[in-house]
């Protein structure tokens, strides 16, 4: 069993609080995903698991024991670090064995789960290589199968992927994904890239400041942030928010006073100000009830769609349209009431049902 359980973890150095009073439940075989930005505390909470860093309160659990003492040698955990970390004097053989040759075991089993780590990856016809004759993705799959020989309860990855290059990220997120399917392990893997967070993890947890904002499926996370911080931090563009006043159940943007549906009046019951969330890509929509004008301020070519710039309220905001649409200087877009988010204009909390 693999599961990793943080109970009321608390992390400080001196007298500065670096992680908050964290709790967290882990599942067995689950692939989370620690994202936030730099600073936030999620390689630290990582490290923390591993035993590389003390903890200043709380406890934290592998299956059913508590760690809080444990050596990280006795941990049973696997680390991958964002430095391949690998000893350049030896093979890609003498590398992935390393681990095995320290704990004592035979020539021959280590022998074998070598050559079955380097099927697992792709690395048989490179076994007698050393790390300066590879490529940045081969030499992280030489590091992810020096981890794989020791059949880990939990693997903890800290920024894997970020010393490669955009292309071979994404390949490697991919490879990353098969191996997690295939190994059946508890994977903890640490990023700061929305987009990685969003395609790998089965769930993902964001953090900022040290504290947890969120925990949930990475679908549900993008399309019902708890709160502005959440939605600004996932999806790129981010999400737009503009403040807007309610009266007689009408929303004002821009000088349009738009209709609310009957339960979009009774969540917003009592309300003045709210702050709007919507995503760029819901910005012009096939479905939708409301058009806008809004004063284009800059466009950029994505391929297949463009992004256009505007304010909305003095808010900047953006949206994603089809590239063949025309425009000059203004621009027409089509929205939907029923794609609007809402937050509390001072807690930034968004606005739910029974809140």
């Amino acid at each position: 069993m693999a599961q990793v359980t943080l109970k009321n973890v608390v992390k400080k150095y001196d007298e500065k609080t670096i992680i908050n009073n964290i709790s967290l439940e882990i599942k067995d075989k689950e692939f989370l995903v620690l994202v936030g930005s730099s600073g936030c505390g999620k390689s630290t909470i990582l490290r923390m698991i591993a035993g590389l860093e003390e903890i200043t309160g709380g406890e934290i659990y592998i299956g059913d024991k508590c760690v809080n003492n444990v050596h990280p040698k006795d941990r049973d955990i696997a680390f991958v670090f964002q430095s391949y970390a690998l000893y350049p004097h030896m093979t890609v053989y003498e590398n992935i064995a390393f681990p095995l040759k320290m704990r004592g075991w035979k020539k021959d089993d280590i022998d074998k789960k070598v050559k079955e780590a380097a099927e697992i990856l792709n690395l048989t016809e490179y076994l007698k290589r050393r790390p300066k004759q590879l490529s940045g993705g081969q030499r992280q799959r030489v590091a992810l199968g020096r981890a794989i020989v020791r059949n880990p309860k939990v693997f903890l990855m800290d920024e894997p992927l970020s010393n490669l290059d955009a292309k071979l990220r994404v390949q490697m997120r991919s490879e990353i994904k098969k191996l997690h399917e295939k190994l059946q392990t508890t994977f903890i893997y640490v990023t700061h890239d929305q987009t990685e967070a969003l395609t790998m993890g089965d769930r993902i947890v964001v953090l900022d400041k040290g504290v947890i904002q969120q925990v949930d499926e990475p679908e549900k996370i993008y399309y019902s942030p708890s709160n502005t911080f959440v939605g600004g931090f996932l999806g790129s563009p981010s999400m737009n928010f503009i403040e807007t006043e309610i009266n007689d159940g009408k929303l004002s943007l821009n000088g349009n006073f738009i209709e609310l549906s009957d339960e979009q009046k009774k969540l917003l019951s009592g309300k003045s100000k709210v702050i709007l969330g919507i995503r760029p890509e819901k910005m012009d929509v096939q479905n939708s009830n409301y058009e806008i004008n809004v004063s284009v301020d800059i466009s950029e070519m994505l391929g297949s769609e463009k992004i256009v710039y505007f304010n909305i309220n003095n808010a900047k905001c953006s949206a994603k349209i089809d590239a063949q649409k025309q425009f000059d200087n203004t621009i027409n877009l089509k929205i939907n009431t029923a794609d609007f988010l809402f937050f509390d204009i001072d807690t930034k909390e968004r606005i739910q049902q029974n809140s």
